[in-house]
């Protein structure tokens, strides 16, 4: 798998999230150091759900610092998808978005989303890990 299919998954969703939040303050509460997490619903051009799913999915576990990647379906909207994030670090999150294969990326999924319906920067206090491979 290539770097850029890896990091422009992530790309696409770290930007769309990113773009959701353009105008809403950072996180007041995140103190430097804490983990950082990002929960946001897109909704995909009619038709263009799978598309970006799979724009979204490639290569997951290889993003430095993410510690946690889900791309979700949302069951009542055929063209909607819930991006679940958990970062080291809010500074993890910003560096992925500096990469200039990630900009790239972002450039590619504009044209699969219709809108950002809703997101939350959270800071992630417990989890599971899944298997990874």
């Amino acid at each position: 798998m290539s770097d850029s299919m890896i990091v422009g998954r992530r790309a696409v969703v770290g930007g769309a999230v990113a773009i959701a939040l353009v105008g809403l303050p950072s996180s007041a509460m995140a103190v430097e150091g804490d983990m950082y997490g990002m929960i946001g619903r897109m909704i995909a051009k009619p038709g263009q759900r799978d598309a970006l799913a799979a724009l979204l999915t490639v290569g997951s576990d290889t993003m430095p610092g993410c510690l946690s990647y889900v791309v979700a379906e949302d069951l009542a909207n055929a063209d909607a998808l819930w991006v679940t994030e958990v970062w080291e670090n809010k500074a993890a999150h910003d560096a992925s978005l500096t990469l200039p294969v990630v900009r790239e990326a972002i450039a590619k999924g504009r044209p699969l989303i219709a809108e950002f319906d809703s997101s939350a920067e959270t800071r992630p206090i417990s989890g599971v890990a899944g298997p990874r491979g």
